[in-house]
């Protein structure tokens, strides 16, 4: 380290040092300094080296570390007071706060010396002539810490009643400190009024809104604002992902994952901060952590994930039950040693009803993809549970009823059948029926399944479902791609089931059968392209259409053949090329269906529905026919059928601008894809359009999560390029706007990059211009200068001259700043008024002729800015004359361009007017500067009293009259 050797020089590193993360890398940095200040025998020096190690060891892991240093500038301030200026003696006093706390929360220090310190601080306070306020909500820490209630309600009302000073706590965290005791008390609500201002942005500071968004997590659970506690997880996360010292709220975050149904979720935030489970010098945040460390881990293992590996502490591995019992141990150990200190047994209590909390929701999805471990959904009631299944007569009963009625769940009904009859006995026609039901579970490979069905049904006297068997069987030939034999294996029993049924020998429902699967077997062959099929195909739909039509009456099965029917038409007429009347025909299959109160198996034709609307334009059908589908489907559709329901829905409703509703499907079709194991594929796309739909709303941290999650995911191969270009420029635009402008000129280079091998180079040139602007305002000039050039090229290459200048604009504005200087300011700055201005007179659109003039007015004004404000304070008078006198000439172009625009350029050839005024009166002439004051007060006389800007001009060109006249 190079030796400090002034005061200036200590300063200066002390600051630098302020900026870098939390840790004990700053913590380090902060001790050198101290031994470095100690040299230069100054004693202010070394107590804001002092002051600097305080603030350092606050905002780290290395809480205890604060104590020495801090009674070391108490002595000093004891001895010669005279030493601290203003700022250090309020510091000093500030501080007597951090003490308090910091007191509180190491069990090795004794109550009586917290007490002991309190009484000190208020004595202090008190001569000093500091407000009781900041010692009152010390001493509510304490009694609510320790459970004294009585006297914490009460110091928390005078905490409330004594007046607000400078030593007061800010007011983000003195409504963070009064919300957290209304949820203490069993006050959701009250505590996220109290949070409100808070959670809006009114009142923030360097922890806030962090801790009040991780605080706001279970109280907005358990009101039902779930969609209010998602935002603040990803919002706040993002804010306490970097911060070392911030380990409680890490612990309300990790909480809300265990108690929301995030449980992998919960096991990625531990594996980011493994240095939180063995950190010791905050005590009391550890306490918090292992207390939801365990929470988490013993709700893996009652999902029966117990052997599950878990992260932990690094100094072996972890299964889910080993680190819940450790954790747990560790917890309840730190916490009698408060307990024990405090005399009482209060924070043992606490501790144990953390860790003994119940989920508040199954599952609620946060739209980020959670790698790892795969969370077990839970089975749901309408599955028949094994362990709680009745005798078997029952089960055989409720399956026949299930299977009758074409319900959902009767092949698992049938599954738990043959579970029970394991060892039993059955007549043939329970078997029968068990192993026809599993043969419909096998898909391909059930064909010998339905045979042997068939024997039995056969056996047990039922020549007909003995057919139908056999028909089912040849269908499934054909979904193997054998359709040819499938045709072939069918007409046995087509031929026999007509003759059979003509003899009364069986009913309409197995002669249906067989001809559905006859039907089946041929509308494939059709697609498959056979010469003749389509016809062969409709005859045999039109067929068993006669048979069923006039018998479906209470039916539900011939009612579901003869809504397939339709179905089937529909597909020929699309066949044909027909759309129209296949969207009318797939309507009727979707009416007969919920007619037959059997809305499930509409879905998949509501969506052909919506597909064909959407083909024609009309997407108020298109969304009305989405939307019922997944009314009809409820919670019958599979996860991956959901998820491509609700992204559907996503992009018709985010199309007709709400935006609100269509992040809702988005988050439900990641969710859904997520369930269904296609995180990568279509729970990809999915974060990308809940990522898009989230920087609509202005809920820029959310939809950075969001986005960064997606593109772990969405890769060139399965999504195509354009999807990983726009996620990227929508996380720079986001990141942008949170302030992260390196990472912002990150993420559009990254884009720019994919973009610069495109046919078409607009994207390329404007994601090379947004990092430019990024690189800027991260304070990267040359760098940015550099991305500006770039784009600059592009543009001139596009032929786009709007781009071009505004980027040779933007790199004068940066030269001024490095060597180029002024001259090479003024070159660039020149280069954009000769490009516009030549791009003007040879344009011979009306509208790009007006654009290109506003743009050159700009141009001129910002030009008369620059070299304005190009001039060293240092230089001779005359050299500030001749520069303010080229400004104002650029100035008065700009007024005159601007002027040639009228009305729609009238706040702006103001502006320019107004500056020139000023640079008027900068060169002395104020008769000139009254004069362009008193044409612009001319311009906006009777101008409409609620425009802003007008206004503003009026009242400074009041001022530069009054200047000029005085």
């Amino acid at each position: 380290m190079t030796g400090i050797t002034d005061f200036d020089a200590l300063r200066h590193a002390m600051a630098e040092n302020s900026e870098q993360p939390e840790g004990p890398a700053r913590n380090a940095r902060a001790e050198q300094l101290l031994a470095e200040a100690e040299k230069l025998g100054i004693p202010l020096a070394v107590i804001e080296a002092l002051g600097h190690q305080l603030k350092v060891y606050n905002y780290s892991s290395e809480k205890d570390k604060m104590f020495v240093p801090f009674a070391r500038l108490l002595r000093m301030w004891d001895e010669h007071p005279e030493d601290f200026d203003a700022y250090e003696t309020h510091s000093l006093h500030w501080v007597f706060k951090w003490m308090s706390a910091g007191m509180l929360d190491q069990p090795h220090i004794p109550l009586a010396s917290v007490e002991k310190w309190l009484g000190e601080m208020e004595h202090r306070y008190r001569l000093a002539g500091h407000s009781e306020r900041a010692v009152r909500s010390a001493e509510f820490s304490v009694a609510a810490h320790i459970g004294d209630l009585d006297r914490a309600e009460r110091a928390y009302a005078a905490w409330l009643a004594a007046d607000r000073d400078r030593m007061a706590d800010c007011h983000a965290c003195e409504l963070h400190g009064q919300g957290t005791w209304q949820v203490r008390r069993g006050r959701d609500a009250e505590a996220l009024e109290l949070w409100r201002p808070v959670l809006e942005g009114e009142y923030t500071c360097a922890h806030e809104p962090h801790t009040v968004l991780a605080s706001s997590l279970a109280p907005l659970v358990r009101l039902g604002r779930t969609e209010e506690a998602r935002a603040n997880h990803l919002r706040g996360f993002r804010l306490v992902r970097p911060m070392e010292s911030m380990r409680g709220a890490y612990a309300d975050h990790v909480e809300f994952c265990a108690l929301t149904g995030n449980e992998a979720r919960g096991l990625e935030l531990l594996a980011e901060r493994p240095a939180y489970f063995t950190d010791t010098g905050q005590p009391r945040s550890r306490l918090d952590f292992l207390a939801v460390v365990t929470l988490l881990t013993d709700r893996l293992t009652e999902l029966g994930l117990g052997e599950q590996r878990v992260p932990g502490p690094a100094d072996r591995t972890w299964k889910a039950r080993e680190l819940a019992a450790h954790a747990r141990a560790e917890a309840l150990e730190l916490a009698e040693r408060f307990d024990r200190r405090n005399g009482s047994s209060y924070v043992g209590e606490r501790v144990r009803a953390r860790m003994a909390q119940r989920p508040l929701v199954e599952r609620l999805p946060l739209g980020v993809r959670t790698a790892g471990v795969r969370i077990p959904a839970q089975p749901s009631a309408a599955v028949p549970d094994a362990d709680t299944e009745p005798d078997l007569p029952e089960l055989i009963a409720e399956a026949r009823r299930l299977s009758d009625t074409l319900q959902p769940y009767a092949l698992e009904a049938w599954a738990a059948v043959a579970r029970a009859a394991e060892g039993v006995e059955l007549d043939a026609r329970d078997r029968a029926e068990i192993a026809d039901h599993e043969a419909m579970g096998s898909g391909p490979e059930g064909a010998a399944l339905f045979r042997r069905a068939a024997e039995l049904y056969a056996e047990a006297g039922d020549p007909g479902e003995a057919l139908a068997a056999h028909a089912r069987a040849a269908y499934v030939r054909a979904l193997a791609g054998e359709v040819d034999e499938a045709l072939t294996a069918v007409a046995g029993p087509y031929d026999e089931i007509l003759a059979l049924y003509a003899e009364d020998g069986t009913g309409v429902r197995q002669t249906a059968s067989v001809l559905m699967s006859r039907a089946r077997i041929l509308m494939r062959r059709m697609h498959e392209g056979a010469e003749g099929a389509a016809f062969d195909a409709e005859q045999a739909v039109r067929e068993l259409l006669a048979l069923v039509d006039g018998h479906t009456g209470d039916d539900v099965r011939l009612a579901s053949r003869a809504a397939e029917g339709q179905a089937m038409l529909a597909e020929l007429a699309e066949h044909a090329g027909d759309a129209q009347t296949a969207a009318e025909l797939f309507g009727r299959a979707v009416e007969r269906f919920v007619g037959a109160g059997l809305p499930w198996f509409a879905v998949e034709y509501e969506v052909r529905v919506a597909a064909f609307a959407h083909e024609r334009g009309d997407m108020a059908e298109a969304e009305r026919a989405l939307r019922a589908a997944l009314e009809h489907g409820g919670a019958y559709v599979e996860a991956t059928g959901r998820a491509q329901l609700h992204l559907q829905l996503a992009e018709v409703v985010g199309g007709r601008g709400e935006v609100r509703e269509a992040a809702g499907h988005a988050l439900e079709a990641a969710h859904w894809a997520d369930e269904a194991g296609r995180s990568a594929t279509l729970g990809a796309w999915a974060r990308h359009q809940l990522g898009g739909f989230l920087l609509r709303q202005g809920r820029f941290a959310e939809a950075a999560e969001v986005l960064e999650s997606a593109l772990a995911d969405l890769s060139a191969e399965t999504h195509g390029d354009g999807a990983i270009v726009q996620t990227q420029w929508w996380l720079g635009d986001c990141l942008s706007e949170l302030g992260e402008h390196r990472a912002a000129a990150e993420r559009r280079l990254q884009a720019a990059e994919i973009a610069r091998h495109w046919p078409e180079q607009q994207d390329h040139a404007t994601l090379a211009h947004l990092a430019a602007e990024a690189l800027g305002q991260a304070e990267l000039p040359a760098e940015a200068d550099r991305a500006y050039a770039r784009a600059g090229d592009l543009w001139r290459t596009l032929g786009n001259v709007h781009g071009l200048v505004r980027a040779l604009r933007a790199r004068a504005w940066l030269a001024l700043g490095t060597e180029a200087g002024a001259d090479g300011a003024r070159e660039l700055m020149a280069e954009a008024v000769e490009v516009c201005a030549t791009a003007r007179a040879s344009a011979d659109d009306v509208e790009a002729r007006f654009r290109l003039t506003g743009e050159l007015g700009h141009t001129h004004r910002q030009f008369g800015d620059l070299l304005a404000r190009s001039v060293p304070e240092d230089v001779e008078d005359t050299e500030i004359r001749a520069a303010f006198t080229e400004a104002l000439v650029q100035m008065t172009r700009a007024v005159v361009v601007f002027g040639e625009l009228g009305d729609d350029a009238l706040h702006s050839r103001t502006g320019a007017e107004l500056a020139a005024g000023w640079l008027e009166a900068d060169l002395g002439r104020p008769e000139a500067a009254v004069a362009r004051a008193r044409a612009v007060l001319a311009t906006y006389e009777g101008a409409d009293p609620t425009d802003e800007t007008a206004e503003a001009r009026r009242a400074e060109a009041t001022q530069m009259l009054e200047l000029g006249e005085g």
